[in-house]
């Protein structure tokens, strides 16, 4: 693809993303996140009610007159995303592929982020880290997270959601907001998931396709699978063989979806066919009043 046609995609997505952070979501990813801490801001005289306990003595004997410390919130964080860019992405039956959305989603907070004057870094993986951009501020270091979004390829096959994560544990020294967007077709991660978890503010991000949770009855279908190349049959017309591939694709979506809640992960379903902006809006505006 020529550069110019680079630069116009990068501006459709651009102002796409851009627009819904402008009218609804800025808000909702502003309340959700906590700050580093709070730090000294000013001081004021005392009002009845003010905690007694943020009285600056200092300036209360200078001044004869009672004066407390006013705190603000140290509000500049880091927003880590690391997102999967295996060839398992590639896949839609929708309008969309699941890599498109996810760059998509992942644009959307990354301009969240630098509305809010937060830093962003980007990791993209398949079996190995493929890119890793480290964080900034800035609308133009935005719109390199996005180029490298929509147009890095990855030689490897599979997928390693570990490796992506244990080497953020290793250039993430300060706790970090981390987004992990994957449709987390993997084995041997909820390790390196756990550990994550535990040290960053941590946030799955699984996108997926309804054909991989109900396949429809469309007769004989090849099946290939893109990250080792292997193919089969499906005979969708034969309703207890479609049957047992739906009931065990539901039940691997149910064991995630409950193993993640019991590890106390957080984890957005986004599907393909679907608005991702509801769910997104749901799931911080959830977290925003806890």
């Amino acid at each position: 693809m020529h550069a110019r046609e680079i630069l116009k995609k990068v501006k459709q997505i651009e102002i796409r993303t851009r627009g819904l952070v402008d009218s609804f979501f800025g808000g909702e990813y502003h309340s959700s996140f906590k700050g580093r801490g709070m730090t000294f801001s000013e001081v004021r005289e005392y009002q009845q009610g003010d905690d007694v306990r943020l009285i600056d003595w200092n300036v209360t004997a200078r001044s004869g007159n009672p004066f407390i410390k006013v705190f603000e919130e140290e509000r500049e964080l880091t927003v880590m995303m690391i997102v999967d860019i295996s060839s398992s992405g590639s896949f839609g039956s929708e309008t969309y592929q699941k890599r498109e959305i996810g760059a998509e989603i992942a644009s959307v907070l990354g301009f969240s982020a630098i509305k809010n004057n937060d830093k962003v870094g980007l990791v993209l993986f398949s079996d190995d880290v493929v890119k890793y951009i480290p964080p900034k501020k800035g609308k133009s270091h935005i719109l390199r997270v996005i180029r490298e979004l929509l147009y890095a390829k990855s030689e490897g096959k599979g997928t390693s959601i570990s490796r992506a994560l244990d080497f953020v544990m290793k250039v993430s020294k300060r706790k970090s907001v981390v987004f992990l967007l994957s449709d987390f077709i993997d084995e041997d991660y909820w390790d390196s998931l756990k550990i994550t978890n535990r040290k960053h503010d941590f946030i799955g991000i699984k996108i997926f396709d309804p054909y991989e949770i109900d396949f429809p009855k469309i007769g004989m279908f090849k099946v290939e699978d893109s990250e080792t190349g292997d193919t089969f049959w499906v005979d969708t017309s034969n309703h207890s063989e479609l049957k047992q591939m739906n009931d065990m694709n539901h039940q691997k979506n149910d064991d995630f979806i409950n193993k993640s809640k019991k590890l106390g992960i957080d984890i957005i379903s986004i599907s393909t066919s679907d608005n991702y902006i509801d769910p997104l809006m749901k799931f911080f505006k959830k977290r925003g009043e806890k």
